[in-house]
């Protein structure tokens, strides 16, 4: 009989368990968690704070009775493995609660430790909060939010003490999250981040859409500055009191409650003490079957380092799907599938007030940083038929290799359809789509839902007549570096440039370019942008084929503005 240990549940751990009864009635399964609960949904743990999932209760998906009943797997909350003995396969336990000291072992210690024997062991510790060693940091008003316990100690301190004022650190997902939580609680919040956007999976002019929502929210967003000492304030009349945090501007806020959400770190601790070789990033080192350096023990999830979907390099990218994905394969492998992992896009999404933003595969700055050539473009087009109400702007960004066109990477931002746009990015970055294949993708389509021309089939046309070279592009990042041998024209109507403009440009709106192609030297370059590109693109045709020297300003005026919020 195969004898299975599982360290960690929630995600990997508990899809491992699931799959490994399901492949075997006889196989003994054992869970061990440190924690109270074994499956929860720690994605939903902000929304609970907030308020929009109303029942606590709805967080947990199994209990040990229910893991028990469906699936004849012996959970044991409360309960951490200290140690693993790889010679003789045990794993040392220690209880951490008195309910559970004579359960399920026939002899405990003084010091509630045990020991189980196994044939296979996965590694499921997920990742730790990352609390940097900042003065005054420990204090009863400062948490992070890992699991339903903090989750709890959060809304606790809501209750008690009734904070006017919090402060998040950390503009990535639960930073966000939590961001809009307080929000809706009618907490004034601050939110500090240390990079100069928020949201880094993508790029900054796309975080720019998120800076500007935020802002407009009335959030005291704060980018490019970083917490550097916290004082405690304590009350004379036995509540909390407050904190002053100092930031490394010189900068102070008075604050009731802190949120720090600057990022986790792959829980190693007990891999590294039982010599688990660990990748150069800090995580479990792994191979494509999920082993780790100890064929008998295999690691999922945030504690793991994984490859890359798109450079097959060693990543880090902490998120439940893979988690889950991973857990599973595990489980196949402990009974001889022999099943390879085939690498982490990244693929996720986040609600930010009223917009979503999401993204897969590579940004701009990690192909930058790993020196993969790489072209971009930008749409900014309708959700579903403009003409039918509700249609919202969706603003995508396409990473593609400019001779290939193998699809690196996608990002978008707005208030509809933005999941379905990436998702779709998602399987055909899979499935090895380059973007001229992606012209051909045929989407659903109704007024209500879609559009004739998608903003998937849109970005694919701008990005082929790129490649092919029927435009010459010029990127929003370059406008502001012109030589005296360009020319920028901006081809709006002039009711549009009260709303913004870039100083310097000419206006001549496109229905009046041909006519006024005289105004305009030939042997300069001319830049050209309107709104968004799409009047930009027939402006730029219009000038090269009356053989003028052009470029178009992809994802024009709006791009542009965006990425200096």
């Amino acid at each position: 009989m195969t004898k299975i240990i599982i360290v960690g549940g929630v995600a990997g751990g508990a899809s491992a368990a699931a799959r490994a009864r399901r492949l075997s009635e006889e196989a003994q399964i054992i869970m061990f968690e440190r924690g109270p609960f074994v499956s929860f949904a720690n994605c939903g743990l902000p929304y609970h704070i907030g308020g929009d999932i109303k029942d606590r209760n709805k967080l947990l998906l199994q209990t040990p009775e229910s893991f028990l009943a469906r699936f004849n797997v012996d959970v044991r909350p409360l309960t951490e493995v200290i140690s693993i003995d790889r010679i003789n396969k045990t794993v040392t336990v220690r209880i951490l609660s008195n309910s559970n000291v004579h359960k399920h072992s026939g002899y405990v210690n003084e010091f509630k430790t045990y020991t189980e024997s196994y044939d296979y062991l996965l590694l499921s510790p997920g990742a730790s909060p990352i609390v940097p060693p900042i003065a005054g940091i420990q204090n009863p008003l400062t948490y992070s939010l890992r699991n339903i316990p903090d989750m709890d100690k959060i809304i606790n301190n809501i209750a008690t003490n009734k904070p006017k004022h919090a402060t998040v650190i950390g503009g990535g997902f639960i930073g966000l999250e939590m961001m809009e939580a307080l929000h809706q609680l009618g907490i004034k919040t601050s939110l500090v981040e240390f990079a100069d956007q928020v949201m880094t999976p993508v790029d900054k002019e796309m975080a720019g859409f998120l800076h500007q929502e935020i802002r407009d929210k009335g959030i005291d967003l704060r980018l490019e500055v970083a917490l550097e000492a916290v004082k405690h304030n304590k009350s004379l009349d036995n509540t909390p009191g407050d904190l002053t945090l100092t930031l490394n501007n010189g900068d102070t806020i008075e604050t009731d409650l802190l949120i720090m959400a600057i990022g986790v770190r792959p829980e190693i601790k007990l891999a590294q003490n039982a010599g688990l070789e660990i990748g150069q990033l800090g995580g479990i080192k792994t191979n494509a079957q999920l082993q780790t350096s100890d064929p008998a023990i295999y690691a999922v999830g945030d504690a793991i380092e994984e490859q890359d979907f798109i450079t097959g390099k060693p990543t880090i990218i902490p998120l439940a799907g893979p988690a889950n994905r991973q857990g599973r394969m595990a489980a196949n492998n402990m009974f001889g599938r022999n099943e390879s992992y085939q690498g982490t896009q990244g693929t996720a999404i986040c609600k930010v007030f009223d917009l979503a933003i999401a993204s897969t595969g590579q940004n701009e700055k990690l192909l930058i940083k790993d020196k993969v050539t790489y072209e971009k473009i930008y749409v900014h087009t309708a959700s579903h038929a403009s003409y039918y109400p509700g249609a919202e702007t969706v603003s995508f960004k396409l990473l593609f290799d400019p001779k290939s066109g193998k699809i690196l990477g996608a990002q978008a931002v707005g208030k509809d359809g933005i999941d379905k746009r990436i998702d779709i990015m998602a399987v055909a970055q899979r499935a090895g789509m380059t973007v001229e294949q992606l012209q051909h993708v045929e989407l659903t389509y109704a007024p209500p839902f879609g559009s004739a021309k998608d903003v998937i089939n849109q970005a694919a046309f701008v990005a082929t007549k790129l490649m092919q070279g029927d435009i010459k592009a010029i990127h929003f990042n370059e406008i502001d570096h012109l030589t005296d041998q360009q020319v920028l024209v901006d081809v709006r109507n002039p009711s549009e440039l009260s709303a913004g403009f870039i100083e310097g440009a000419i206006n001549i709106p496109v229905d009046e370019l041909r006519n006024r192609l005289n105004e305009l030297p030939k042997d300069k370059e001319i830049i050209v942008y309107c709104q968004v590109g799409l009047r930009g693109n027939v402006a730029y045709h219009q000038l090269v084929n009356n053989g003028f020297k052009a470029r178009n300003l992809l994802g024009g005026y709006r791009t542009y503005i965006f990425a200096k919020i």
